[in-house]
C-alpha cells in the first residue's frame, strides 16, 4: 500500500540517468544496485524480511510497551549481524498504541522502515476484554446502562496518561456485557483508537450508581490484527535463532511482510516507474496510477467524523444526539503499492485516478 507518477521504463534510475562510459552490462548492474523498489513480499530474504516487517506480538503483563519495543529492536539486530553483517541494523521498532504494563495482549510492532507507517494503526480500532469491578450490588438494568455508551463519548485522559488532558470525543462502536459474575463483570469493548478504557469503567460505575474501576485488561484486536495469530517473544526469540541456523519457517510465520499491516486501508496501484519517481519524494500523478481499490474485507469501525467541539456533554460522559457529527470531511489515507505487491508510499487521496493529469497521491511517508 503506497504511492506514485509514470513515464521511464523499469530498468532505469528514478532520474532516467544511464551511467556514462559504461557498457551495456555495467549499466544493468547499476541499475539493479540502485533501484529503490523492493522485491514483492512473497520473493523477499531474511534480513529484507526482518528490515520491513510487522509482527502481531501478545505482550505480557510486566514490561511497559517501551521495553517491549525495544528488546524487539535489539534481539532484531543481532539476528542481522549474524545473518547479514554487511548490511545496516534497523534503528527501531513501532508498536500499534501503548499498553500498560500490566495490560496484556495484541501489540503489532513494525519494525524497521515499516516504522514510517505506523499511522495506520491510527486508521482501524481496537477491540478489548475488560473486567468491570463494581463498588456495589449491580444494578438490574446493568445491560441497559452499558448500552447507553455505545456511539461517541467525550473523555478526558486519566491523570498519569502522557497526553494532554484536554476533552475529546472517541467512538464506542460496540460494548458487550459478556458474563456477570456478583460485582464483576466481563466486557467486550470496541472502539476507536485513543479510547481509554479505564476511565470508560469509571464512568459506567458512576452511571450505574454504585462507582466501579477497571480490572484485568487484554487487547484482543487492533485492526487489521487479531488474537488469532498472535506470537509471544519467546516464539519470535526461538524463530531468530532457527534463522540462524539456516530454518526460516518459523521465522516467516512470526514476522510478516509489513505490507499485511495496511490491508484495511484502500491501495492505488501505480507504475515501476511512478514508484520511483516517489522514492524521490514526486507525489502520485495521474497518468502512473494502475488502479485504485477499496480494502477486501471491513472492520468492525466505520469510522465517520467527529462531533464538534460546541456541545456539552450530557450525562455519564454521552455526547448528545448520538451519532449526530460534525467536523470536516479529511482526505483519505491510502497506499501505494507496485503492480507486484511492494508497499511504496501512504498518501492522501486528493485527485481523480481517473484523470489525465495532476495529482492523485500527496505524499505523507515514503516507504521505500
Amino acid at each position: 500500500m503506497s504511492d506514485h507518477p509514470g513515464g521511464t521504463s523499469r530498468g532505469h534510475a528514478a532520474d532516467g540517468s544511464v551511467a556514462a562510459g559504461g557498457d551495456t552490462d555495467t549499466e544493468a548492474d547499476a541499475d539493479i544496485e540502485t533501484d529503490p523498489l523492493r522485491a514483492p513480499p512473497t520473493d523477499r530474504s531474511v534480513p529484507e524480511l526482518l528490515r520491513f516487517g510487522v509482527v502481531n506480538l501478545d505482550k505480557p503483563a510486566g514490561p511497559s510497551s517501551h521495553q517491549v519495543s525495544a528488546w524487539v529492536r535489539d534481539t532484531i539486530n543481532e539476528t542481522l549481524e549474524a545473518v547479514d553483517p554487511d548490511g545496516p541494523s534497523i534503528p527501531g521498532v513501532a508498536h500499534a498504541g501503548t499498553l500498560d504494563p500490566k495490560v496484556t495482549g495484541c501489540l503489532p510492532t513494525l519494525t524497521g522502515t515499516a516504522t514510517r507507517a505506523a499511522q495506520v494503526f491510527l486508521a482501524g480500532g481496537k477491540e478489548y476484554v475488560s473486567v468491570l469491578e463494581l463498588h456495589g450490588s449491580a444494578p438490574s438494568d446493568l445491560e441497559s446502562v452499558i448500552a447507553e455508551f455505545e456511539g461517541p463519548i467525550y473523555q478526558k485522559p486519566p491523570r498519569k496518561s502522557a497526553v494532554s488532558r484536554r476533552l475529546r470525543v472517541r467512538r464506542i462502536h460496540r460494548l458487550d456485557l459478556l458474563e456477570r459474575d456478583g460485582r464483576r463483570g466481563l466486557l467486550r469493548i470496541r472502539c476507536e483508537s485513543g479510547t481509554y478504557v479505564r476511565k470508560l469503567c469509571h464512568d459506567i460505575g458512576l452511571a450505574a450508581g454504585v462507582g466501579a474501576h477497571m480490572g484485568h485488561l487484554r487487547r484482543t484486536a487492533t485492526t487489521p490484527f487479531d488474537d488469532h495469530d498472535l506470537h509471544t517473544l519467546q516464539d519470535l526469540t526461538d524463530a531468530l535463532s532457527w534463522a540462524v541456523d539456516g530454518d526460516e519457517t518459523f521465522l516467516r510465520e512470526v514476522v510478516r511482510p509489513a505490507e499485511e499491516a495496511f490491508v484495511h486501508l484502500p491501495s492505488v496501484t501505480i507504475a515501476p516507474s511512478a514508484a520511483r519517481a516517489v522514492a524521490t519524494g514526486a507525489p502520485v500523478y495521474a497518468p502512473g496510477v494502475i488502479d485504485l481499490s477499496e480494502p477486501a474485507g471491513g472492520t468492525f469501525d466505520s469510522g465517520g467524523g467527529v462531533p464538534g467541539p460546541a456541545a456539552d456533554a450530557g450525562p455519564n460522559g454521552r455526547v448528545p444526539g448520538g451519532d449526530d457529527h460534525g467536523g470536516a470531511d479529511t482526505d483519505p489515507l491510502v497506499v501505494c503499492y507496485t503492480p507486484a505487491g511492494s508497499a511504496v508510499c501512504l498518501g492522501r487521496l486528493v485527485g481523480d485516478p481517473d484523470a489525465d493529469s495532476g495529482v492523485v497521491v500527496a505524499l505523507e511517508r515514503v516507504l521505500l
